[in-house]
């Protein structure tokens, strides 16, 4: 029988000395592999981000990101119309409380809620530019044989909304340039392209985008699901 020497002793103790090592080493990677997969890493998204990603419909792929329109929150909305009237400064303030009314004024008549907005802004930049103390704002009934004016702005909406969803919406001029036809007939389609920057401006949120992706607005992706019925 072969003698147990220092030399066999000392090689035993590497040996276990290597196995531990590696045996640790080969735990603490799984532990760190199992972690890594687990973690959650935030993804940090701005107020504004989130309002596009609320109601983008399309990105310059037409890739559709957005949600549904069916769940997009009223309170986006109601954000977004006001973010609208600020950029480009309506004198109706506070802004919050007319975006609120625009809101619900188009979920009342079954509108798309970005349609009277936008032609607000292309009639009388937001309410700018009206004859004094109508408080019409949409360029509805105003010729020359006089001027149809309202009590307050809401009484506007309330008629504007009534008047698109009856004789436009409802016998099928359901986007800006149909409804350009009949609204305006003698534009040079400028009117039509103008209302589609706004609407497109209010679907993305921005500015910019609504110059760049504006497009013949589909008016029907956006309406009321619950609009209420109105007497004549």
């Amino acid at each position: 029988m072969k003698n147990f020497t220092m030399s066999d002793s000392l090689r035993l103790v590497l040996f276990s000395a290597t196995w531990f090592s590696v045996a640790l080493f080969c735990f603490s990677l799984s532990v760190t592999s199992a972690l890594l997969l687990r973690r959650r890493v935030p993804i940090a998204v701005s107020p504004s981000s989130t309002l596009r990603l609320a109601t983008a419909e399309t990105t310059p792929n037409t890739t559709r990101i957005g949600l549904s329109s069916e769940i997009v929150s009223d309170d986006a909305r109601v954000e977004i119309v006001t973010q609208f009237l600020t950029r480009h400064n309506s004198p109706m303030e506070p802004r919050e409380r007319y975006a609120k009314a625009l809101v619900e004024v188009a979920d009342r008549h079954g509108i798309d809620y970005r349609l009277l907005p936008a032609i607000m802004m292309q009639e009388s930049n937001l309410c700018k530019n009206i004859p004094e103390g109508s408080y019409n704002c949409a360029g509805f009934g105003i010729h020359a044989r006089g001027t149809l004016g309202f009590a307050s702005y809401e009484e506007g909406f309330e008629r504007m909304a009534k008047e698109l969803k009856k004789n436009y919406i409802d016998i099928g001029l359901t986007t800006p340039e149909k409804i350009m036809k009949k609204y305006t007939p003698h534009s040079d389609g400028s009117w039509a392209n103008s209302v589609n920057q706004w609407i497109a401006e209010m679907e993305y949120n921005d500015r910019s985008l609504g110059k760049s992706m504006k497009s013949d607005a589909d008016l029907t992706v956006y309406p009321s699901t619950t609009p209420v019925a109105t007497t004549e």
